[in-house]
Order: C-alpha cells, then sequence, then structure tokens
C-alpha cells in the first residue's frame, strides 16, 4: 500500500527538541489521518540537526466513503419546522428526505452518502495544517510572515505512493511548495537530489553524507567511540546524556581522539571531564584503573580520513580550544586554594538564596541548626564534624572555578575542604549534601553526609512551605517534590527512626527567626501538617512506583499521626503479606460485611452506633466467642503495635476469621428484642475497631 514521506528540513533544530519534535510529529500527523479517516498499517519518524522526517507505511489510496444522517422534525410537525429542515440540507421538497419509523413515531432523516476522496487530495491540506499548528517549547518567525518554527523552514518534502504531493505551505507573501528533493550534508554534499520514497531517500542521503536515522547515528558514535578507545587500551567513560545529545548535533559522525597536556593533568578530574563535556562536548577516556586518561574523544560533522591534513587540523584545533579552557580551570583551581572555605562563609551574605528567606549564609545558619538537631538520631554522627559540615557546605559557591563551572558545586567544596585539612568525613559531606538529586542518583549512606543532606532538603522544604510557595499542578519552580523524595530516600535508604515532625517544627522556628517577616506562615503545627502531608503524597508515589497497591498505603496513612517513615513502611509491608494470605482476604470480606451491616442499621436508626458491648446479653455461644476474641485480640494487637511487630500485629488479627465466619453463620444480627439486636451491632462495630487499630480497612480494594 502507499507510503508518505514527510521532511521538514531548516536550519540546525538544538539537540534537546529533536526527540521530542519527532514523537509530536508522528502523534499530530496521526492524529488528522484518523480523523480524516485514513487508516495506515505503521508510522514512525526520526529527527537530525536539519531534518525532521515522518514515514506513514500502508496508508489507502483514497478515504473510505461515507454516511451523514441527520434527523428533523416527526412526521405531521408544523410544516415551519419541516420547511426549516429542509433548506438547511438542501433538500427542495420532503420526497428528497427520508421518512423513517422510530420507538417515538416517523421522522424525517436527511442521509447523504459521501464519496471519499483521493488520499493525494486530502493529505497536503492535512499537513499543511499540521506544520502550522506544530509547537516547539521556543520559536521564531523570520522575514514578513506570522509562521513560527523553530528555526527558519528551507523546505517541505512531501511524496506520496511515489509522486510529490501537490501544494504547499504558504509563509507571509512567499509559498513553499511540497518537493520530492532534498540535500545532503551542507558541506560534503549540498547538491539536491529527487526522492520517491523513504528507502531511496534514506539510501541517497547516506550516500550524500548523511545518516538520516537518529538511532544509527547514536549506534555509530558509540561503536566509533569503543573501537578508538579500546584501540588505545582505554575505555570512554559512560554518559549516555552526551551521548544523545552528540547524536543531534551532527549527520555525518566521526569520532576522533585528541590528547591533554600534561600540565592539566593535576587538576581534579571532575574538572576535566566537566570542562570537556559541558563546553566543547568531548567524550572523556579513562586509565584500566579507572582514572582519567590524558585523551578525549570529539565528535566532527565531517569526513576526516586518517593521516588526513584535514583530520590534524580538526584535532588541532579541538585540542587548542580545550588548552584555553583548562588553562582557565587552572587558574581557578590555583586562585580558589589561595583562600579557606570557612574565609569564604561570610561571602555568602552577597548572595539571596529568596526574597523572603534571607541569603544563602542566613540558610547556611538555619542548615547548621537542623543538621546538628538531625545529628542526635543519627547512629555514628559526630555532631562537631557535622557542624563543620554543614557550615561550609555552600562555601564553595562563591569560588571562580564554581563560578564557571555550577554544576561542580560541593564537589569543588570536597577538593577545597581536603586542601584546607578538614576531616575527611566533612570534605565528604560537603560533596554529597546535595544528593540524591534524582531517582537513579546514589543516596548517602556516611552519617555525616547524611545528617547534611536531610538539613539543606528539610530547610528548604520549611522555608517554602513557610511562605506559601508549595507546587502547584505541574508547577514546580524550586523542585520541591524532587527535594521531599531526596528527604524520604535518605530516611528510608538508611533505616533512620526520625521524628520528621519535630525536625520540621525546629526548622520553622529556625525559618521564622531567620527570614523576612511579609507574608510568613507562623504558625509551626499548621506548616508541619501541611508539610507532612506533602511528605505523605510523594511517599504514596514512590511506593507505587515500586509497585506496592495505592489502597494498602492509603490505609496506612489513613490512621494519621505517624510521621516515622521508616515504621510506616514496615507496616505497609506487614499488611501487604497478611492480605496474601487466605485469612487476610477472608477477614477483608468479612470486615466489609460487618462495617456495611453497621452503617446500614445506623442509617435506619438515625443515630451512630457507639458503647460498649454488653457480654450479659450475649445469648448465643458464636457471638460469645466472637467478643472473647475481640477482648484477646485487640490486646494482643495492641502489644505487637506498642513492640513496633507489625507481623504479629497482622498474625493476632488472623485469629479473629474463624469466630467471625461463626458468627455471621449462626447469629441473626436484627433480632427482635431491641437490647438483644443493639448488643449484636456494638459486636460488629467492635471488629471495625479492632481491626482499625492496624490499618483502614474501610479503603482497602476487595472486601
Amino acid at each position: 500500500m502507499p507510503e508518505l514521506l514527510l521532511e521538514l528540513r531548516s536550519e540546525e533544530i538544538p539537540a534537546r527538541m529533536q526527540s521530542k519534535a519527532a514523537d509530536a510529529l508522528r502523534q499530530a500527523v496521526c492524529d488528522r489521518l484518523g480523523a480524516a479517516g485514513l487508516t495506515f498499517d505503521h508510522a514512525f519518524a526520526t529527527v537530525s540537526p536539519r531534518r525532521l522526517v515522518l514515514v506513514v507505511e500502508g496508508l489507502p489510496p483514497k478515504q473510505p466513503d461515507r454516511t451523514e444522517e441527520k434527523k428533523g422534525p416527526k412526521l405531521g410537525a408544523p410544516q415551519q419546522a419541516i420547511e426549516g429542515f429542509l433548506k438547511a440540507n438542501g433538500f427542495a421538497s420532503a420526497d428528497e428526505a427520508e421518512l423513517r419509523e422510530t420507538p417515538k413515531g416517523e421522522f424525517f432523516f436527511a442521509v447523504r452518502h459521501i464519496a471519499g476522496q483521493a488520499t493525494a487530495e486530502v493529505l497536503p491540506g492535512l499537513l499543511a495544517e499540521t506544520i502550522r499548528a506544530f509547537g516547539w517549547p521556543k520559536s521564531m518567525r523570520w522575514a514578513e510572515t506570522d509562521f513560527r518554527w523553530v528555526r527558519p523552514l528551507q523546505a517541505v518534502l512531501a511524496v506520496f505512493a511515489g509522486r510529490r504531493l501537490d501544494g504547499g505551505l504558504t509563509l507571509g507573501d512567499r509559498e513553499l511548495v511540497f518537493t520530492d528533493r532534498t540535500c545532503g550534508h551542507p558541506f560534503l554534499a549540498p547538491d539536491a537530489f529527487q526522492v520517491d520514497g523513504y528507502g531511496d531517500y534514506k539510501a541517497r542521503l547516506e550516500r550524500a553524507h548523511v545518516l538520516v536515522d537518529r538511532d544509527e547515528r547514536r549506534k555509530a558514535i558509540v561503536e566509533q567511540c569503543s573501537k578508538l578507545a579500546h584501540a588505545a587500551g582505554l575505555a570512554v567513560r559512560d554518559d549516555g546524556p552526551l551521548v544523545e545529545e552528540v547524536t543531534g548535533l551532527v549527520e555525518w559522525p566521526e569520532v576522533l581522539a585528541g590528547g591533554i597536556d600534561d600540565r592539566f593533568m593535576a587538576l581534579p578530574d571532575e574538572v576535566l571531564s566537566t570542562s570537556m563535556r559541558s563546553h566543547q562536548k568531548y567524550f572523556s577516556l579513562v586509565e584500566p584503573d579507572g582514572s582519567l586518561a590524558p585523551r578525549f574523544l570529539l565528535v566532527a560533522d565531517m569526513t576526516a580520513a586518517e593521516g588526513s591534513l584535514r583530520r590534524r587540523n580538526i584535532v588541532d584545533g579541538n585540542e587548542r580550544v580545550l588548552r584555553a579552557r583548562l588553562a582557565d580551570a587552572e587558574f581557578f583551581w590555583d586562585q580558589d586554594r589561595k583562600q579557606s572555605l570557612q574565609s569564604r562563609v561570610t561571602a555568602l551574605r552577597e548572595i539571596v538564596f529568596h526574597a523572603r528567606l534571607g541569603t544563602v549564609e542566613d540558610k547556611v545558619d538555619r542548615i547548621t541548626a537542623l543538621a546538628v538537631e538531625i545529628a542526635k538520631a543519627v547512629p555514628d554522627a559526630d555532631v562537631d564534624r557535622v557542624r563543620s559540615a554543614a557550615r561550609l557546605c555552600k562555601a564553595d559557591l562563591v569560588t571562580g572555578m564554581v563560578g564557571e563551572f555550577p554544576e561542580l558545586q560541593g564537589v569543588m567544596g570536597r577538593y577545597y575542604a581536603q586542601a584546607d585539612g578538614e576531616q575527611a568525613e566533612v570534605a565528604r559531606a560537603i560533596a554529597e549534601h546535595y544528593a540524591p538529586q534524582g531517582p537513579n542518583d546514589l543516596c548517602p549512606t556516611a552519617p555525616i553526609s547524611v545528617c547534611v543532606a536531610l538539613a539543606d532538603k528539610l530547610d528548604t522544604l520549611v522555608g517554602m512551605f513557610a511562605i506559601d510557595e508549595k507546587p502547584t499542578g505541574s508547577k514546580d519552580p524550586f523542585a520541591l517534590r524532587r527535594a521531599a523524595l531526596g528527604v524520604i530516600r535518605l530516611i528510608v535508604e538508611n533505616e533512620l527512626r526520625l521524628p520528621l515532625a519535630a525536625l520540621i517544627r525546629h526548622g520553622h522556628a529556625a525559618v521564622c527567626r531567620l527570614a523576612q517577616p511579609s507574608g510568613l506562615r507562623s504558625d509551626g503545627d499548621e506548616v508541619t501538617g501541611d508539610l507532612l502531608t506533602f511528605f505523605a503524597d510523594r511517599l504514596k508515589v514512590a511506593l507505587r512506583e515500586q509497585g506496592v497497591r495505592h489502597d494498602l498505603i492509603q490505609a496506612v496513612f489513613n490512621l494519621g499521626g505517624e510521621d516515622d517513615l521508616v515504621r510506616l513502611l514496615r507496616r505497609v509491608e506487614a499488611l501487604e503479606d497478611f492480605l496474601k494470605t487466605d485469612d487476610g482476604a477472608n477477614l477483608l470480606v468479612a470486615y466489609s460485611r460487618a462495617v456495611n451491616i453497621v452503617r446500614i442499621e445506623a442509617k435506619k436508626d438515625g443515630e451512630e452506633i457507639v458503647g460498649a458491648v454488653e457480654p450479659g446479653v450475649l445469648e448465643q455461644a458464636e457471638e460469645q466467642n466472637l467478643f472473647q476474641a475481640l477482648e484477646l485480640v485487640g490486646d494482643r494487637a495492641a502489644a505487637a503495635l506498642d513492640a513496633e511487630d507489625f507481623t504479629r500485629a497482622m498474625a493476632a488479627l488472623a485469629d479473629l476469621r474463624q469466630p467471625v465466619d461463626a458468627f455471621f453463620d449462626a447469629v441473626t444480627v436484627n433480632a427482635a428484642e431491641a437490647r438483644l439486636r443493639g448488643n449484636r451491632l456494638r459486636l460488629l462495630a467492635r471488629i471495625g475497631a479492632t481491626l482499625g487499630q492496624v490499618a483502614d480497612f474501610s479503603v482497602i480494594e476487595g472486601g
């Protein structure tokens, strides 16, 4: 069946926008094809720096015929209504309308049979509409036109069933007519050539030094890098994001190796690799022992044969640029070490953290106080070293190196702390206090690092909630969701038994002392409650991603008053394990039955069913046995919960299964005698109360 090939050729598309743009183009065209009744077998999109390409395979030659029906007035309706219906549908008389019997009588219907258009006639308008409506994160206008695109659009190749589509795109006072011709690499093969389909297009572009398929370019880069590194007895430092970025910068990747001057190898590895990566998009190479090698790999968008002058010029040029970059870094490295980190702390008062939360120096004061408080609950955390690390953790922000490479904040602090003779744990904590910054980031485990990292994130969260800068919808300008997940990971992965509510109140008190008073929420309990709810929501997200059922999470959260995340998670795990057993599943059904009966009867009586069960009123053995079981199980479950033995608490609940089943089999709850009925309803309510010690079973699915 026919194939559609679309190429939107422009000036260079920013690498960060390319993949999403390809997906968006495929989705937009496919949606419009569906709306036009055009089915297809397969659609895929790819992208290079200069072209956005879409291929749709298996399109039909024409749209299917369709029938449109419009229901009109009833037979015998006022003549004015009938004439209005006929006129609206272009009928000269009622004979042209169809009279159809319905359950409500005979009605006029306008029935039109519309023949499908040829696909080649539908596509030009559909594609032009898609292109004009296409959105970019950032776009531009050029010449005398209101049309916007990421970069000036040069040509639109549109070929269907091997032939160029008629039509084009109007751009102000000029028409960008659809073409069946494209160009190769702008420097290596700039001449235009004609194509009749994707297979021909892809093959001819490759001969013209363009690998149009993004996956193939990525693979070529990885393979060439690996081959060159292996030949030198080295390995490429893993950097997936850089591979993705470079894939979007070249159409004909040629990987070349360059060298780093020996004098620069005394710089920290992170400085070298960041200088190469951030500015030049070079790949770092490492020795077999893992140390950084004095070599790098660059990806040129150019052919450069081995031993050729072009190859030498490319490598020499890149080495020269890197030499200048590293000379700057060397200067910062030498200058920064002339001044201790401790002496830089006061300079933090020149940096505003937030207009209503003071300077970075204010934040450091708060972090220090909070970190010391956290250290009291963290095993093996030396309070003096925690205080030192917290005091110095932001000092590298005013160094020259971090000014040049902001991504090295924390990392450079560690090096400068080591140069100042600080303890190894203190230097490590300075480097790690920003972590974890994402789900794939390593979580600190060293006690001092954990204390400072927690204090930094908690202070940010408390401060932002205190000035009412909470995340709303998809907006989270201060990355508070990420900070909350970082706190959760630090606590859970290190199994810390922290009084989170007390720490939030402590942090809030510090904010109130040091922050600007304007718009500050002074009620510490209110801020603490809001922030604990926020943590609960983030923890639910994290647990759902791990496969934990949302209803079990909610069942534990609904108990309220829990700020020990480790204890909370153990309770969720025990509940999950319990409900996987036959006793747990059957008890959940029995619980739901008991609660439903109590709810229905309470509604019928117009009052809640409360009060203690009267043992003397229990007539049947089954209700007496249930009462005794509830007494025993309630005490055992409470004791187990006090001991934080949640598995034993669940096991205690399992003993209720047999007496509860026996009760429902033998006892009539709605007895004729009011006192007997009320007592049995209170007994059923006692089931809910007993189970409710462990979790809110009312929100668990399956009951």
